[in-house]
């Protein structure tokens, strides 16, 4: 399977707002079984957006990096079959 370029998080922590150092990225909502369509969001102009399905607002930080979240641990990661 081809390797995306275009970060992925996660919010298995439950919390309101993830800072993240990218402005187009894809939402999961949580760890599978616990996800949702992986939905592509795009802040454009803006610094913050809301995932219309897991209600997560996510907030540019431009001192992290696109693997980076604030707060830790909510990089989305592929499980292996």
């Amino acid at each position: 399977m081809a390797e995306s370029t275009v970060a992925h998080f996660q919010n298995d922590q439950g919390v309101n707002e993830i800072a993240i150092g990218v402005k187009e990225f894809m939402c999961c909502g949580a760890s599978v079984p616990h996800d949702h369509p992986h939905v592509f969001l795009d802040m454009g102009g803006d610094s913050e957006i809301v995932c219309p399905y897991c209600s997560t607002l996510y907030k540019h930080a431009g001192d992290l990096s696109a693997n980076e979240t604030r707060p830790e641990g909510c990089v989305f990661h592929e499980q292996s079959a």
